[in-house]
């Protein structure tokens, strides 16, 4: 197993990594040479041409040439962690998998990433995530590569070119990058109608999820689990995160692309740092493996449809933590390769055939984003279970291998390696003997294949009113931003397949007329689909405590009482410093803005700062409603977040005025008036259920 970087402590005491290429005091070429001047090039005098003969101004340029490897064409932008797996030890009747037995505690990474914008895209687009877990089993690496949405856009993965080149950014402009509110998106999947169940899901809030956190996971595809006994069963996997699962609003998604790309992976990494670490526990909803591949007339082999909760519950196999952030972004996050491939004994594939296309395909493109067939060798992806496989050279290999003969059988290496049942009865992870249908090479499918529509409206009538209403929102955001009043019209059409009310106030909102109303099934609706209605957990809420110089007394207390909480308080104030000795002042007026902030603690009176001017920030230009004097960009922050359906805290006797100067009221849903021993308390409520949702009702 190729070693990970280790921690040692500086002379002056500060832990460095130490690994290969930094395990030398002073610098050196790559070498080994020390250097003693990496500022000037080598040249003839002081003012004279630069010479050739300057080794390590070649070796350092062509180095830093050579830097960048090709990113993904799909999941380019990610962020990671290192965590671990602890099994409940409840799975011995389902998997004979080694990490799902009692007590045991298998080391993982997980890479989190948006699916269409390239590396260097906003965060925060609607869009699918990604959602990968790679096991490092004592039995080998398990790679569970996934989403955060169950179901998939197309159902064959010959498919798979047409659905990414349709996503894209235009092919003559290169626009819009990460977006799939384009022509050629919406062409694509109002003809390919097999889309029509993802895309009501990307149209949901699960596409713009307030942090990685808080998102669900999903297998997508089903697969098969092996117990000790032989006896196979079908699951569907599931990550169920400790935080719930909650989102932004649109135009939260919007201005954080601008104002903090980077939102969900400074998120992330913050509060790993912080303590507040993610938790999930994974899941497997479990069927009869009977040979028909259908579960109450769900057809398990179609990567378009779901199984609801309800239906068949999600059976909880263990916990995992994230813990550590990475200590090398492009080491780690960037060069991670995963793999639905990658199966330990006792998990096999099924025979979906987006599942089966993916087997091909993420091995394939590894030899072009890293350089070869041994990019296993690289420690993020180097298993901890000790590897033979009498693989042999090719680009980039660091192993040296033992003994002549790289073949089997052999007798010259004594027959080594053995096959694994003549070692310990172990089985190969692939070799479960599953019935293979006689039948002809055809390209089709079967017919449940067919319904486009059913599980597109079981996830909308499943939702909440407020969910409904983003979602017609969305359509219509998306849509309006087509060109093509041909492709928005399709698509209307699709959508009144799926439920009339949506597809005619879309069509309103483009200014097309309604498509003629169409009989539809009413299935029984999934509460467990719906992100509203639960109180969850608040770890690592991000709590905004706005105050001013003047009134900075009561900051401390409030900030270790939302920490004592579990919430992370950040101290926003008109300019930088600090409150107290160790407790930094962390946005200024000009720095903050709402997306930041899951909810906002006012400590006034605000009256406008010095630099309250729009020529030093533009955002001193938002007006006031008048009364109590209130700096223009605390405004716009109240405004934002009272819009954004965010908590609103303000201390009785200390903030009085404060909402009414933004034109709020002091009593509307969401909003508290506290006394100062009560905020930490007040604001843990609130941010339980997310968002005041109430606050504006949406009719049934």
């Amino acid at each position: 197993m190729a070693s990970e970087p280790q921690q040692q402590a500086s002379p002056g005491g500060e832990p460095v990594l130490s690994g290969p290429g930094q395990d030398s005091e002073f610098l050196t070429t790559n070498q080994g040479a020390p250097v003693s001047d990496t500022d000037h090039s080598l040249k003839a005098g002081e003012r004279g041409p630069t010479l050739l003969q300057d080794h390590h101004l070649r070796e350092k340029i062509m180095h830093f040439d050579h830097e960048r490897i090709p990113e993904r064409v799909v999941h380019a932008r990610g962020a990671g962690a290192h965590g671990s797996f602890i099994s409940y030890g409840n799975a011995s009747e389902l998997c004979r998998a080694d990490f799902l037995k009692p007590g045991k505690q298998t080391r993982v990474f997980v890479r989190f990433s948006t699916v269409v914008g390239s590396r260097g895209s906003m965060d925060t687009a609607r869009d699918t995530r990604g959602f990968a877990t790679k096991f490092y089993t004592e039995e080998g690496i398990f790679d569970l590569v996934g989403n955060n949405i169950p179901v998939f856009f197309i159902q064959d993965g010959i498919k798979f070119p047409d659905l990414v080149h349709a996503a894209k950014p235009h092919p003559d402009t290169e626009i819009p990058q990460a977006q799939s509110a384009h022509d050629t998106f919406w062409d694509f999947v109002s003809l390919h109608t097999p889309a029509q169940a993802h895309v009501m899901w990307q149209m949901s809030d699960r596409a713009i999820p307030r942090s990685l956190r808080m998102m669900e996971g999903f297998g997508v595809h089903t697969f098969r689990m092996v117990n000790e006994a032989g006896k196979a069963s079908l699951v569907k996997f599931h990550w169920k995160p400790k935080l719930g699962v909650h989102s932004l609003a649109w135009e939260e998604s919007q201005l954080a692309a601008g104002a903090d790309p980077d939102f969900h992976r400074r998120d992330l990494a913050e509060a790993i740092d912080a303590g507040a670490y993610p938790e999930w526990e994974l899941g497997v909803q479990i069927f009869p493996d009977d040979g028909s591949g259908v579960f109450e007339g769900i057809d398990l082999l179609d990567p378009t449809k779901f199984v609801p909760e309800e239906l068949a519950p999600v059976q909880p196999l263990g916990k995992m933590v994230l813990d550590r952030n990475p200590e090398n972004y492009f080491a780690q996050t960037e060069q991670v390769a995963f793999h639905p491939g990658h199966l330990v004994p006792g998990i096999d594939i099924s025979d979906d055939p987006l599942l089966q296309a993916r087997l091909f395909s993420y091995l394939d493109t590894q030899l072009t984003r890293l350089g070869g067939p041994n990019f296993a060798q690289i420690p993020i992806n180097s298993p901890d279970s000790p590897v033979n496989d009498m693989f042999r050279d090719g680009f980039h290999q660091h192993r040296v291998p033992k003994g002549i003969a790289p073949y089997k059988p052999n007798s010259l290496d004594g027959g080594c390696p053995y096959m694994s049942q003549v070692l310990s009865g172990q089985q190969p992870p692939l070799d479960f003997p599953q019935p293979v249908a006689s039948g002809k090479k055809v390209r089709s499918e079967p017919a449940s294949f067919s319904d486009h529509y059913s599980q597109a409206r079981l996830f909308y009538i499943s939702l909440s009113a407020v969910e409904r209403a983003h979602v017609q929102q969305a359509y219509s955001f998306e849509l309006g931003k087509c060109n093509d009043t041909a492709i928005r019209q399709r698509q209307v059409e699709c959508l009144a397949k799926i439920d009339t009310q949506l597809a005619a106030g879309v069509a309103q909102a483009l200014g097309l007329p309604a498509p003629a109303a169409v009989q539809l099934d009413d299935p029984v609706a999934s509460p467990a689909l719906s992100q509203i209605g639960k109180a969850w957990p608040v770890d690592g809420r991000k709590v905004g405590v706005v105050f001013n110089s003047g009134n900075h007394q009561h900051v401390p207390a409030i900030a270790q009482a939302l920490a004592e909480r579990g919430m992370s308080p950040l101290l926003v104030s008109a300019s930088g410093g600090e409150v107290a000795p160790d407790l930094p002042i962390d946005r200024t007026y000009l720095t903050a803005r709402s997306i930041e902030f899951d909810a906002l603690v006012l400590v006034g009176p605000l009256p406008p700062a010095p630099d309250a001017a729009v020529a030093l920030d533009a955002k001193a230009g938002a007006l006031g409603a008048g009364g109590v004097p209130i700096d223009p960009r605390v405004a716009l922050l109240v405004a934002e977040a009272y819009r954004h359906n965010k908590a609103i805290i303000t201390l009785d006797g200390l903030s009085d005025g404060l909402l009414q100067a933004v034109g709020l009221e002091d009593d509307a849903p969401g909003i508290a008036l506290v006394e100062l021993s009560a905020v930490a308390e007040s604001a843990e409520q609130l941010l339980s259920t997310h968002r005041a949702w109430e606050r504006f009702p949406v009719a049934e």
